[in-house]
């Protein structure tokens, strides 16, 4: 996968949209919204993918030689390289998506009464 193929992979997630912070691409859900994913961290070999702890660690023990924990929290939080050489298509897209759906998802208000 080339960059600009995960470019082009990232963008079509609904309301996708391209920035830039700390000198990477970055993809955000919409105008001001959420970060899911960067190109170019640590070097111009890899992205970086917003995962849930879980996904991440199903991903990394799936397909070792694309995904990697980013090092230090960020990575315990579930930001998780990709090395764009060693992704398809199909693994990269699924990796995004699952990082879309993660900041789009409506999260439970603090304080809300669950209804049974």
């Amino acid at each position: 996968m080339t960059p600009d193929a995960f470019r082009k992979l990232a963008l079509s997630m609904p309301d996708a949209i391209e920035g830039a912070h700390g000198g990477h691409a970055d993809f955000r859900a919409g105008a001001g919204g959420k970060i899911f994913a960067t190109m170019g961290y640590p070097d111009a070999a890899w992205a970086v993918v917003k995962l849930a702890p879980e996904q991440q660690e199903m991903l990394v023990a799936s397909a070792p030689e694309v995904f990697v924990p980013v090092k230090g929290t960020w990575g315990l939080r579930g930001n998780t390289q990709l090395r764009l050489a060693a992704a398809d298509a199909t693994t990269a897209k699924s990796a995004l998506t699952m990082a879309w759906q993660g900041v789009t998802a409506k999260k439970p208000r603090k304080g809300a009464r669950q209804r049974a």
